[in-house]
């Protein structure tokens, strides 16, 4: 006979697991909370921007559609360059940094803007500050270092990573773990409740006796009152708590 789940079936299994599923949602809840107010350090950002143009010759050059895209298919190679030992390592004497050349890559990240001639260079820590500082003087270093490696004059920092910009952190972010953790919880909670039920083959009632042979269950025999099934029971009861 084939077994089939109505949505009563289900409710009843929700319900009947209810504590369970709240328990393990409200321990996901509260890990993440914990976690990401009191364990983890915020992650401030702070981004210079430079920009690849001609700043010789005439005006004319300057605004060539083809000295325009020569520029932006400079911009992967630029952007190697300013991730560079070249660049990060005298950035790291300079500012006097307690950090390696892949400590200090790692924090770093060079994007262009939307296929324009514009590089953003953004640096991450943990405070903002110093992620400010780095950003500027790796801005700085790279308008030097890249004219003296390319033979070009043609980048110039536009705009300076600024303290105001860099006062939110960008890490943790702590309502949307917990609202992840709500989410996962509820999926592990449910999950699981439908995993125990699964495996739980204990007969508890008629229904389960007509569910497990198939058979309509036609009476029951119930244990009266002051019988001696029931002296049997409630003494063996007796002994239970007795021990």
């Amino acid at each position: 006979m084939e077994e089939t789940i109505s949505l009563k079936d289900l409710l009843a299994t929700l319900k009947k697991r209810l504590a369970l599923i709240i328990a393990i949602t409200l321990t996901a809840v509260t890990a993440s909370a914990v976690v990401s107010f009191f364990v983890l350090n915020p992650v401030y950002q702070s981004s210079a921007d430079i920009i690849v143009n001609q700043k010789d010759g005439n005006q004319e050059a300057m605004y060539n559609s083809n000295v325009i895209q020569t520029n932006i298919q400079l911009i992967n190679t630029y952007s190697g360059i300013i991730k560079n030992t070249a660049v990060l390592k005298p950035v790291i004497e300079q500012m006097n940094l307690d950090m390696s050349v892949s400590e200090l890559k790692g924090k770093v990240s060079v994007e262009s803007q939307n296929e324009t001639q514009i590089l953003t260079i953004s640096v991450k820590d943990e405070d903002p500050k110093k992620a400010m500082e780095i950003a500027n003087t790796i801005a700085s270093v790279s308008e030097k270092k890249i004219a003296d490696l390319m033979k070009l004059n043609n980048v110039q920092v536009m705009n300076k990573a600024s303290l105001e910009e860099s006062k939110t952190p960008i890490a943790p972010k702590p309502y949307m773990n917990i609202a992840i953790a709500l989410v996962v919880g509820l999926m592990a909670g449910v999950g699981l409740a439908f995993l125990l039920e699964y495996f739980d083959t204990t007969i508890k009632n008629e229904q389960d006796i007509e569910n497990l042979i198939g058979l309509p269950i036609l009476g029951s025999i119930s244990v009266m009152e002051g019988s001696k099934m029931d002296m049997k029971v409630k003494r063996g009861r007796g002994e239970q708590l007795g021990a």
